[in-house]
């Protein structure tokens, strides 16, 4: 059985009002999602959203020739399933799960229902929505313009943001799918931050050991995302 407490591991949850979250709580689930698991493919309808906890999932875009990059991470920040509430249904993207853990599962339908009721619910997921999107053009805009070190970088702070801890778990292999590029470049700019000091990785194993070394080296973009994030979802302006 699910207790108020748990919901406050993810923060978008953990921003709504007690008496709103209590008419959704008895229908939450909480589900373990797998590395490489697939919550959404392209063009599916999906009949539940994700609230991570301690998880993280990638929202991707793929060609037709299967490459793929990376257009925003979700974490315990945020949700999994904007398209059901906006009224899309279905989405071009993929959802697959990049760092395993725990996430509160809810059917879609209830999801609508409690947007539609016009409430804090809603205030909070189309400001949600906003900082999503201000995530994926950036993205866009750094992987344009901003060379790889930095972008990897990007992604390292960002995906840190959206975990409870220091530690990811990823290959180079899968870094390199979610960013776009080919493998022995992850593999050199992962090499140059780890001789920096700024990481340690081994056998998939990714280590931040100096936070503010990563920020240092970043690119703009890392920031754009962060502060809009902070500006949206907070008590103050959610509420």
């Amino acid at each position: 059985m699910l207790e108020p407490r748990d919901f406050q591991q993810n923060a978008l949850l953990g921003l709504l009002p007690q008496e709103e979250l209590n008419r959704l709580l008895p229908h939450f689930e909480e589900v373990t999602l797998t590395l490489g698991q697939s919550l959404c493919e392209s063009g599916q309808h999906m009949n539940y959203v994700y609230f991570p906890l301690d998880s993280i999932v990638s929202l991707l875009c793929v060609m037709e020739n299967g490459a793929s990059t990376e257009i925003a991470v979700v974490g315990y920040e945020g949700v999994v399933g904007v398209s059901l509430f906006m009224g899309g249904e279905t989405t071009p993207s993929r959802a697959i799960v990049q760092s395993a853990g725990k996430a509160l599962r809810l059917k879609g339908q209830l999801l609508k229902n409690e947007f539609y009721r016009a409430g804090p619910m809603q205030r909070l997921l189309l400001r949600y929505t906003q900082a999503l999107l201000t995530q994926m053009a950036q993205t866009a805009v750094c992987n344009r313009h901003h060379n790889l070190d930095q972008q990897l970088c990007r992604w390292l702070l960002l995906s840190l943001d959206r975990l409870r801890g220091n530690e990811l778990i990823m290959t180079q292999e899968l870094i390199a799918n979610m960013l776009g590029v080919r493998r022995e470049g992850v593999t050199e700019a992962a090499g140059k931050l780890q001789r920096a000091g700024l990481i340690s990785y081994h056998r998939g194993h990714i280590n931040v050991l100096d936070r503010l070394g990563l920020e240092e080296r970043v690119c703009e973009c890392y920031s754009v995302v962060k502060d809009e994030y902070d500006r949206l979802l907070n008590h103050h302006n959610v509420m």
